[in-house]
């Protein structure tokens, strides 16, 4: 009972017992981690830029609503080509000394998730319209605005970039312009792009899928492809807009649009994996959205075909062949 009555030896035992447990429990299994979970050789380094718009995300609230994590679960497959792993994250730091890795994996989805969102929305243009508001770019959207990030200016200077908005949304004659935080704040998403794995890493599979529907009859130019209108939702309709009318002022309509009625399937092709500014200024830049969601063959034409029977279009189909044929010329 001494040991209990000696207040001396109770607190040095209790004070080596805390050590010991933080030893063993937290510092040798976080550095064992830091050993093996190295950054994958496919990732890259945050740019100054880039690093500062991570503080600008987490300053402005953006955790609270967008995770970046996908999970092995088939309802995550939207948001990365292959489930999230510890390598992902592993080129994260602390911030500084008093404060520890920002791991901005997120707990909630009120947004979709970010993990791929500089491959999945790759426009520049189109990320500082919805930063400024996003209802001018996604109407039936819950994000606040953020115009703070923003100003007004009666001429552009050297570095300065214009943000192309709808006229409804325009608040001033001036031209509209991002602060050093917004850019540095969309050059963070426009960086985060899921990297591929070695090839020693084999990828986790996404678990409870949902049945495949059977496809529609419509001959061989149809029953080999994959749904288009689920892929044009996910790699064009943010800037085209669900009804193919495009936003006036920011992203050109494919209603009626020549190049989708027209007979020239290498230039559709083109712009679809390169991207197109021959609209500008009246337009945004269109990036190379294919090529950056390294679309396949069968899913341009599925597309293709998606865009040329909606909206009152009215063209013929395309098949897989037919736009393979131009892929491999352009390698």
């Amino acid at each position: 009972m001494e040991f209990y009555n000696n207040h001396k030896k109770l607190f040095t035992a209790a004070i080596l017992f805390f050590f010991g447990l933080t030893l063993f429990v937290c510092l040798l299994p976080a550095l064992d981690n830091q050993r093996t979970y190295q950054p994958l050789s496919t990732s890259k380094a945050m740019t100054e830029a880039e690093s500062r718009g991570k503080a600008v995300y987490i300053s402005e609230g953006c955790v609270a609503c967008h995770t970046q994590q996908v999970r092995n679960v088939d309802m995550d497959q939207p948001f990365g080509s292959r489930p999230s792993i510890a390598a992902d994250y592993a080129r994260n730091r602390r911030l500084n000394f008093f404060q520890n890795t920002a791991t901005l994996m997120g707990t909630e989805r009120t947004g979709p998730d970010l993990t791929s969102i500089g491959s999945r929305q790759p426009s520049e243009d189109w990320q500082y319209a919805h930063l400024y508001n996003p209802r001018s770019v996604v109407p039936q959207s819950v994000m606040p605005a953020y115009p703070w990030l923003f100003e007004y200016k009666d001429i552009l200077g050297p570095n300065d970039k214009e943000v192309n908005l709808p006229e409804d949304f325009r608040k001033s004659n001036q031209k509209l312009v991002p602060r050093h935080q917004a850019r540095d704040l969309i050059a963070y998403l426009l960086y985060l792009k899921q990297a591929a794995l070695p090839v020693s890493i084999p990828a986790k599979e996404f678990l409870y899928k949902k049945e495949e529907k059977p496809q529609a009859a419509g001959g061989a130019a149809a029953s080999d492809l994959p749904d288009g209108a689920a892929l044009y939702t996910t790699h064009c309709a943010s800037c085209h807009q669900a009804n193919g009318e495009g936003i006036p002022g920011a992203f050109p309509p494919l209603k009626g649009d020549a190049v989708v009625t027209g007979d020239n399937l290498e230039l559709y092709v083109t712009i679809i994996m390169k991207g197109y500014n021959g609209l500008a200024p009246a337009y945004a830049e269109m990036p190379a959205v294919g090529t950056l969601a390294e679309l396949k063959a069968e899913q341009v034409a599925a597309i293709i075909n998606h865009e040329r029977e909606s909206w009152g279009n009215n063209s013929a189909k395309v098949t897989k062949q037919d736009v393979q044929t131009i892929l491999d010329q352009m390698k």
